[in-house]
């Protein structure tokens, strides 16, 4: 297999006192589009090119501390030209001890989050070209051979695609270890 390589930086999240107020700024001022909102669950994405780019900016709440050093970045994500690349980075991030938030489908996307040294949160992920309602996480096995991996997604977003489903144990961090660690 060859090494692992991101294509870009995919998008960012940020987390935000007033997710309204955020939304209509990057809406009204920098022109960003809304590509799906959850008001339920506090998120609202972004993308100033939603056919190439399901989103660009993700707005989450969370950010509910009246102190300057409260979290603001919610993740860094970096987009990979294929599963094989998310394959790989999972090998090698275990193989340096990376310490792992999740692994999931987003219908749209698979993606493998995860921490840095000091902690901020990151993913790489890799575009599925399907249409899936955002927030969609359904927990994903990277162990798994690929074609049964976009075969699962695949049914997956055939079944839920259009109104999105949360998987809580994607959530709550469950089963996301790797065998053996």
């Amino acid at each position: 297999m060859a090494q692992p390589s991101i294509a870009r930086l995919g998008h960012v999240g940020i987390h935000a006192f007033d997710i309204q107020k955020e939304r209509e700024f990057y809406e009204n001022v920098l022109g960003l589009q809304v590509t799906d909102e959850d008001p339920k669950m506090g998120m609202v994405f972004m993308s100033a090119q939603p056919e190439e780019e399901h989103h660009e900016f993700l707005i989450c709440g969370g950010r509910n501390v009246d102190d300057k050093d409260a979290l603001l970045l919610q993740q860094v994500s970096f987009r990979c030209n294929s599963l094989d690349d998310v394959i790989g980075y999972y090998k090698r991030f275990k193989q340096h001890n990376v310490q792992f938030d999740m692994i999931v489908s987003h219908g749209n996307a698979v993606g493998l989050y995860f921490r840095d040294p000091e902690g901020n949160r990151c993913e790489v992920y890799w575009p599925t070209g399907l249409k899936a309602r955002q927030p969609y996480l359904e927990m994903v096995n990277l162990e798994e051979d690929p074609e049964e991996i976009i075969r699962k997604i695949r049914e997956s977003v055939a079944e839920h695609g259009e109104q999105g489903v949360v998987d809580m144990r994607a959530l709550q961090g469950q089963d996301i270890a790797a065998p053996g660690q």
